[in-house]
């Protein structure tokens, strides 16, 4: 063998030998052949243990906002002889024993508490005060005109136009189906009004456009053409179907 191809060997000999030497001493078994070591997956989303963060994930649920007829249980901790039952007046305020009128519509139960603490300061020294919701107006919505069953039903969980108008017995043989309103209050003075086809939605299978309820809407299916028509009518007023000779 020639003694330039020996040196060559040996060259290539001692260089493996060096990467197997320090692969060794880090510790990293692909020093060798030189390959990435795939970086650890990302399980910290901003939060600890991998939960999610509220800022990726959004708000959590908003608390509920106290309204017109709800019934609120006040209890003093120390002060047993101010506690008291009240219920929200129609114009938002409640009257407080000893502390006069507040007004607490729109207002959580933790806005609430601070606000009773705040109102009872002069008279009690650092007062504990919890307030809970005894009694409130459970969210519905309306189905009127041509179904089954029209009436006011309570709204649970997620419901869409179709799933109303079914727990309303269905449409009757003169509903329009392809002109169904929803019916939604945007303020004390307006009502955005929606125009769905429903019949179309149902022909095609497409759920995606059926529109989810929310507390207070009314769905109302209107009554077809065909239907409007009396079911008797008078004869006299169908002169020229049973006398043609009339156009003689």
């Amino acid at each position: 063998m020639r003694p330039a191809v020996l040196i060559v060997i040996m060259t290539a000999a001692f260089v493996l030998a060096q990467q197997v030497v320090v692969g060794t001493q880090s510790g990293r078994p692909d020093a060798v052949t030189g390959a990435e070591t795939p970086a650890p997956a990302a399980t910290n989303m901003g939060a600890a243990d991998g939960a999610m963060s509220l800022g990726l994930t959004g708000e959590r649920r908003p608390l509920y906002r106290v309204r017109k007829s709800d019934t609120l249980q006040v209890t003093f901790t120390f002060s047993p002889e101010f506690d008291q039952t009240v219920t929200v007046q129609p114009d938002g305020f409640i009257g407080l024993k000893g502390a006069g009128n507040l007004l607490v519509e729109g207002r959580t139960l933790p806005e609430i508490c601070d606000l009773f603490r705040r109102a009872y300061a002069e008279k009690l020294h650092e007062p504990e005060v919890s307030v809970t919701l005894k009694d409130f107006e459970k969210p519905y919505f309306l189905v009127s005109g041509e179904v089954g069953h029209p009436g006011k039903y309570e709204l649970r969980g997620d419901t869409t136009v179709t799933e109303a108008i079914a727990m309303a017995a269905g449409f009757t043989q003169q509903a329009k189906h392809s002109q169904v309103v929803l019916f939604r209050r945007i303020s004390d003075q307006f009502a955005e009004a929606q125009v769905l086809n429903i019949k179309e939605l149902l022909l095609t299978r497409d759920l995606s456009e059926d529109v989810r309820l929310r507390p207070g809407d009314l769905v109302y299916v209107p009554q077809n053409r065909i239907s409007k028509m009396q079911k008797f009518i008078p004869i006299p007023n169908l002169g020229l179907y049973y006398n043609p000779g009339l156009l003689k």
